[in-house]
């Protein structure tokens, strides 16, 4: 894969909304990673993403937003997209 193909997103969201805009993003199906940054610009954690991600593979992923939203007011998501994804195996 070239890097021609992959492109970043940058969003900033409140708290409460960081769960629900993560899932919307994962839901799209081009995205093949996440960071959630906090208010200063550091990482907070980093989420990898491959075709074939089980939504219930995530739930470990949600306790941690969850919790990472209830201690700030305002996040950054970097979205890693793809435009072109390979064809699943």
């Amino acid at each position: 894969m070239t890097e021609n193909n992959v492109h970043y997103e940058e969003f900033k969201v409140e708290g409460e909304k960081l769960v629900a805009e993560i899932k919307k993003l994962i839901q799209e199906g081009n995205v093949r990673r996440v960071i959630v940054k906090n208010e200063k610009g550091e990482p907070l954690l980093e989420i990898p993403l491959t075709l074939g991600v089980v939504t219930a593979m995530l739930i470990p992923v949600w306790v941690a937003l969850g919790a990472i939203a209830a201690l700030a007011a305002n996040f950054t998501i970097v979205v890693e997209r793809v435009d072109n994804p390979p064809p699943a195996a």
